[in-house]
């Protein structure tokens, strides 16, 4: 079924492969698209031959001592002329250079009932479970976290100790704490226990999904929401190193950047794989782009990287209209679409809460100092607020709180049973509500620009997180050597066009000999995906922008114009993604509620 793509996997491989001729190792087309004479910092991926050599020390790097910013997992950080990096892949050494691109965050209003939502079925799931997550470590690889009470845990003689076990930071100049504020946030919807909003004094009590969970904090992100491939890479490594000590089974990462290559040969998605493989399930939010209609594809093909790696769990955002009820939610607009870009995964697998979000504060933030009006009012969560009283909680809206909720609801899972990543993943797509409407008309109050969704399978995924379905499944996992990696989308002929499902047969490390899905499956399997997310208007996510065009990869009419990103400054800025207007973090950008 591979053959079926209109943009096809083996073009795909001939151009990744050619761009630069007559050398032993490849370079991604971003890199051999840029000005010779720029000066770039590259990941540099080592053949597998020469990597044990470089790590033990024994060899110098190859792109030289004075170029050598530091060694990295799988090979080295190095700054050059876009240049010297395309002559340096003539080193036999070489296998792979990148370009180390930068990653940013994806993150009076109405409390948003994120846990009542995620349980239906429970008259519990408005008061923290600490058992849910019990000896499970997170690792939250984000812009640090600043600890609270909402963090912390009862100990001998009523001391309090936080859990939050092990922190690091890898951005330069600058600790573990949360200076930015998404991260904090990030690790109260995994984690928090709700301490600052328990008691009679309170409407609500703001709490995670697994709040018995352990966190590990990896800061990536600085103080104003940046990071590097290279950061990120180093911070999912060490969250590998420190598995068996913290019990890491879950790494979120709600941050993302746009594709500049195949997840085949980019070294972020090759450590997301690794940690997959290494028995870490990897929760990634999807990206906040699905409004863009720049180039009349109606945000389809907008899934961030690595959020496009087959092996993780990729999570699209809902808005729960601030009720506690699952009939009423719908679909986010900005909520990134698929397929992914070049290699057309499948994505988002499914989506989870992810508008107006309420969770922990970090104060002083550099979120809150930009926006004070994402500030939780106390009146929204305190019964009787008394003047000079500080909020403890922050409102923000986005994929990244989706991918948030959804690693709690991993830790919970996986306190429960002894579960692979894959069949943790395949479990939540199979158990995940497949009951949507089948389109919804959205207008911004403060733009006045009506979106419409389409509630199909570029969009959903497998369907709407649900918690409660995912802990009381009986119907039997997958055998523990299958995997969950995400299909390859298929796009088929007539109207509407029918979509397959496919396994790419020549990345046997990805998807091995067997898989859940199958190789010709029509998607809209009623067991995994619901009987009516591929049989929408294919008109939106049908053309070639989309899809591809007979020049895949390196051509700028999908990678460089103004048409698919909104600006050419994509290829080298930072400014594009490093932007809250960009990832809506702010909750003034998310989607009204009723």
């Amino acid at each position: 079924m591979i053959s079926r793509l209109a943009f096809r996997p083996s073009l795909v491989l001939t151009a990744l492969t050619t761009t630069v001729s007559l050398v032993a190792g490849t370079v991604s087309p971003q890199l051999a698209a840029m000005d010779r004479s720029q000066s770039v910092q590259v990941i540099v991926t080592h053949t597998p031959a020469s990597l044990p050599s470089l790590l033990s020390g024994l060899l110098s790097p190859v792109c030289g001592v004075l170029n050598l910013i530091e060694i990295l997992p799988l090979g080295e950080l190095c700054t050059m002329t876009v240049g010297d990096a395309l002559n340096l892949a003539n080193n036999a050494s070489v296998a792979h250079i990148s370009v180390n691109n930068t990653l940013t965050a994806t993150g009076s209003p109405v409390y948003d009932y994120t846990p009542q939502t995620l349980q239906p079925s429970s008259t519990t799931a408005g008061t923290p479970n600490t058992a849910y997550g019990k000896n499970i470590g997170v690792a939250v690889i984000d812009s640090g976290i600043h600890v609270n009470a909402d963090v912390m845990s009862p100990g001998l003689l009523g001391i309090q100790f936080p859990n939050v076990v092990y922190s690091q930071s890898f951005v330069p100049g600058e600790g573990p704490d949360d200076y930015y504020g998404h991260g904090t946030h990030i690790a109260g919807i995994i984690a928090g226990d709700g301490s600052n909003s328990s008691g009679p004094a309170y409407l609500h009590t703001i709490h995670g999904i697994a709040p018995g969970a352990k966190l590990i904090n990896l800061k990536v992100l600085d103080r104003n929401g940046g990071s590097t491939d290279s950061e990120v890479i180093k911070a999912i490594e060490t969250a590998i190193q420190l598995k068996a000590i913290y019990g890491i089974k879950v790494i979120n990462l709600s941050l993302g950047r746009p594709i500049f290559e195949s997840y085949k040969t980019d070294p972020l998605c090759q450590e997301v794989e690794k940690a997959w493989l290494n028995g870490i399930t990897v929760v990634v939010a999807a990206g906040n782009n699905g409004r863009d209609d720049s180039a009349g594809n109606q945000g389809y093909g907008t899934i961030a990287a690595p959020a496009n790696d087959p092996l993780v769990l990729t999570v699209g955002a809902m808005n729960t209209e601030g009720t506690p009820q699952r009939a009423d939610d719908l679909m986010t607009t900005y909520s990134s679409k698929g397929p992914s870009l070049g290699d057309h995964i499948a994505k988002p697998d499914l989506v989870a809460p992810g508008n107006r979000i309420f969770s922990i504060r970090a104060p002083g933030s550099t979120l809150e100092m930009e926006v004070p009006a994402d500030i939780a009012p106390l009146a929204s969560y305190v019964k009787s607020p008394v003047y000079g009283q500080a909020s403890n909680y922050l409102v923000l809206n986005g994929t990244s709180m989706a991918a948030g909720v959804a690693s709690g609801a991993v830790a919970a899972l996986l306190s429960t049973k002894n579960l692979t990543p894959d069949q943790v993943k395949a479990r939540l797509m199979k158990t995940a509500t497949k009951t949507f409407p089948q389109t919804s008309q959205i207008t911004d109050p403060t733009t006045g620009q009506t979106f419409s969704i389409q509630y199909d399978l570029f969009t959903v995924g497998a369907g709407y997180l649900n918690l409660d379905a995912a802990l009381s499944y009986s119907g039997g996992d997958i055998p523990s050597n299958e995997n969950a990696a995400s299909p390859v989308a298929v796009l088929g002929s007539g109207n509407p066009a029918p979509v397959y499902v496919a396994n790419d047969s020549s990345e046997t490390t990805v998807w091995g000999s067997t898989t859940v899905w199958g190789s010709t499956a029509v998607w809209g399997s009623t067991a995994v995906w619901g009987s009516s997310v591929w049989t929408g208007n294919s008109t939106a996510w049908g053309s070639t922008t989309v899809w591809g065009s007979n020049a895949p990869w390196g051509d700028t009419t999908v990678w460089g114009s103004t048409a698919v990103w909104g600006s050419t400054t994509v290829w080298v800025s930072t400014t594009v993604w490093g932007s809250t207007a960009v990832w809506g973090s702010s909750s003034s950008d998310g989607d009204p509620t009723n």
